[in-house]
């Protein structure tokens, strides 16, 4: 079972994808991360990452339910170690002793170098010189001296003495795991005996292995972060590097927050072991002190939030959409129950491309939307972020969100200092009489295209820019509703539960019949992966393709007030 997907790049190549690899994260190709569906050989489905031990430990428990003796293997990196979950599933192997291997991959990196305590600790075993060679000697005494004999009890007892001198508090040791290593990672047969050596063994056991990341590739070893996941490139001259011509939502982000924390001192910034992915990383040079990199532990992230709140600081958690689903509990219980003025950055907002339906964050809208008090914004454009991230710091009675998609703004202007937008109020973009599109984030700009297509047709159609999805603006949706027959909500979010159900929900409570209303957005379906352009093109969230659900609509076609994407 392994933990991530990079990491199993390999298991990919050696188990019938070999040939078909060059498809690797392309449309219909080769999955970027272990994939049941896609072969026998992946055990176990994985995007997020801490997951392995705890499914291990089911397969294992399955295993010893049916009386078979096979062996079940947990493959971890050490950024895994920093998430709370490998941690549950170790203390649950330490008390079942039943027969596991987990094996960690120990390459001092995640995405980002990484950090905290464990890290710590695990630094400190791999440069226990000494130990690790008296071990071995000892290992090499065991094995020959008579089993169960007297001599090798002492050796063994020699054994944990030793290592609770040199190397205190073995941790794995505590939690109930025979522990092997450090070893050298690269050495194969080196691996290749431990692994026969342990496979004898009974209960629980954890091989420390020590790699390199991006071993035997130049450019890998030299740029662990930029070549973690990487698109297609030419492998003698590594990745060019292109500065964009317009900057990303995410560096906008990031350059905002730093002018608004230099002019408040009470703002900190928090990521989950990205600060780079997430646009932290110049806030983490400008304001150290105020910057917080957790690893992977969405939900510590969060409460943390709600701890710096409770004392009166400004905290901005800025993590992946598909990630955030893993802290709703913290969202939930522990910042908005409380009404603390916690904001939350949701990067990667709608479908991702290439990670596939592991990464796309498209559920946001709906669960963020659910929780009371919670104010949830989507910028237009990059300078429409700026103002709503000045927005959600301003506010000092609740939990605010703004969430932005992946990849280059709009190239609009950025003038002047980000100000707070009035909560709850929309903007109607451009004017039309036969068809009204309410549009949120994303998708604003290409209804805007849609609509000016549609007018060289004759049709008018009215864009309202909704900007926030909790709450709605209750104005704008009455004068609308007296003036159309036809509405659609445009959302880069799952058509359950998301902005156009917000819409039909506060429609229901309407006197009188009201416009026949359209949702539009992500069917009730996973995503596969492919590059972005292609997956919105797919479910028709481009311009082409809202111009031809505008034209049906426009048309009429007598179907039900309410409709969803299918």
């Amino acid at each position: 079972v392994w933990d991530v997907g990079h990491q199993a790049y390999g298991h990919k190549l050696l188990t019938g994808r070999r040939d078909g690899f060059q498809t690797l994260r392309s449309r219909g190709g080769v999955a970027g991360f272990p994939k049941r569906s896609e072969s026998p050989h992946d055990m176990f489905g994985v995007g997020h990452a801490s997951t392995a031990i705890s499914a291990a430990v089911g397969y294992a428990a399955a295993r010893d339910a049916r009386g078979e003796d096979h062996s079940v293997i947990a493959v971890v990196g050490d950024g895994a170690l920093t998430g709370g979950l490998a941690f549950e599933g170790l203390n649950n192997a330490g008390q079942l002793q039943t027969d596991l291997t987990v094996i960690l991959n120990d390459n001092k990196m995640s995405i980002s170098p990484n950090v905290g305590a464990i890290a710590k600790y695990l630094t400190r075993i791999t440069s226990g010189k000494h130990y690790n060679r008296l071990e071995a000697d000892l290992w090499d005494l065991l094995g020959k001296l008579p089993k169960g004999s007297k001599a090798q009890v002492l050796a063994g007892r020699m054994k944990e003495s030793l290592k609770q001198l040199v190397v205190p508090t073995i941790l794995f040791e505590e939690l109930g795991f025979k522990y092997f290593g450090p070893i050298d990672g690269h050495d194969l047969p080196v691996v290749i005996r431990t692994l026969e050596a342990v496979r004898r063994l009974k209960g629980p056991i954890l091989i420390h292995l020590i790699t390199s990341k991006g071993k035997g590739y130049r450019f890998a070893e030299e740029d662990g972060q930029r070549y973690h996941g990487v698109g297609k490139f030419d492998r003698h001259e590594g990745i060019k590097v292109v500065k964009p011509t317009v900057p990303s939502y995410t560096s906008v982000f990031g350059q905002s927050l730093c002018a608004l924390a230099a002019s408040d001192e009470r703002i900190h910034g928090i990521t989950a072991a990205m600060p780079a992915g997430t646009g932290l990383s110049q806030f983490k040079e400008r304001h150290p002190r105020r910057f917080h990199d957790v690893g992977i532990a969405e939900g510590h992230a969060v409460t943390f939030a709600a701890g710096l709140a409770c004392d009166g600081r400004r905290p901005v958690v800025a993590i992946y959409s598909t990630f955030l689903q893993r802290a709703l509990d913290q969202i939930m219980h522990d910042v908005a129950l409380q009404k603390l003025p916690v904001v939350f950055a949701v990067d990667r907002a709608g479908v991702v491309g290439e990670d596939g339906p592991t990464h796309h964050g498209v559920f946001d809208l709906t669960f963020l939307r659910m929780v009371p008090g919670m104010v949830v914004m989507a910028p237009r454009d990059e300078d429409q972020l700026r103002h709503m991230l000045a927005t959600g710091l301003a506010r000092e009675d609740g939990p605010s969100a703004l969430r932005y998609p992946r990849g280059a703004g709009c190239g609009v202007p950025l003038e002047g200092d980000a100000t707070p937008l009035p909560i709850g109020r929309a903007e109607t973009l451009r004017r039309g009489d036969d068809v009204c599109v309410l549009a949120v984030g994303s998708m604003v700009q290409p209804s805007l295209a849609a609509a000016r297509d549609l007018a060289t047709a004759g049709i008018g159609v009215e864009v309202v820019d909704m900007r926030f999805v909790k709450p709605l603006d209750e104005d704008i949706l009455r004068s609308v509703w007296e003036r159309h027959r036809h509405v659609l909500t445009v959302e880069e979010n799952s058509v359950r539960g998301g902005f156009g159900a917000a819409v039909l929900e506060w429609s229901a409570q309407q006197s009188g019949g009201g416009p026949r209303v359209e949702l539009v957005g992500i069917p009730d379906r996973f995503q596969e992966h492919a590059t972005r352009a292609e997956l919105l093109a797919a479910i028709g969230l481009d311009a082409d393709g809202l111009a031809e659900r505008i034209r049906r609509c426009a048309e009429g076609s007598g179907r039900s007030q309410a409709q969803s994407a299918s």
